[in-house]
């Protein structure tokens, strides 16, 4: 099964996760491609200038790659609290594997993420999020052009 997740799904569900992020942070690095909108919206809510991202590739349309390939790692300037996002943490290995480089290059931040999905069963949990995904989602972004 599919889930076509439009415009205002997301919209509403960015509501919620302002409501549930209570942290300050100093950036906020968004997982490519599925986490730059959220980034980007975020951003503007938070008044949060310093906004990055990471490229990760660990899927083939709907199929999960055996090694996730994680490039363009961030350049940080003085940030010490950053928020990772994505659109989803599915299998969690994306998000992991972001989490030890970042953490490795950067040892002196802190490190909270968030995503719009999670699945439970997920090898890493989110900070925050907003809906439990139960089945695939076919995100606006990547349908409506």
């Amino acid at each position: 099964m599919r889930h076509y997740y439009t415009y205002s799904e997301y919209l509403s569900d960015c509501k919620i996760l302002t409501e549930q992020i209570q942290d300050r942070f100093d950036a906020i690095i968004a997982i490519a491609r599925g986490g730059m909108t959220l980034a980007h919206m975020l951003g503007e809510y938070y008044n949060i200038r310093e906004i990055y991202t990471i490229n990760t590739i660990g899927y083939e349309d709907m199929v999960k790659l055996d090694q996730i390939e994680v490039f363009n790692i961030p350049k940080i300037k003085k940030a010490q609290k950053i928020l990772i996002v994505d659109d989803i943490v599915d299998s969690g290995d994306t998000m992991k594997r972001v989490l030890e480089l970042l953490t490795e290059q950067y040892p002196y931040a802190i490190f909270k993420t968030a995503a719009l999905f999670y699945k439970p069963s997920a090898i890493i949990k989110p900070d925050w999020y907003v809906q439990e995904a139960t089945m695939w989602i076919d995100f606006f972004w990547s349908v409506d052009l």
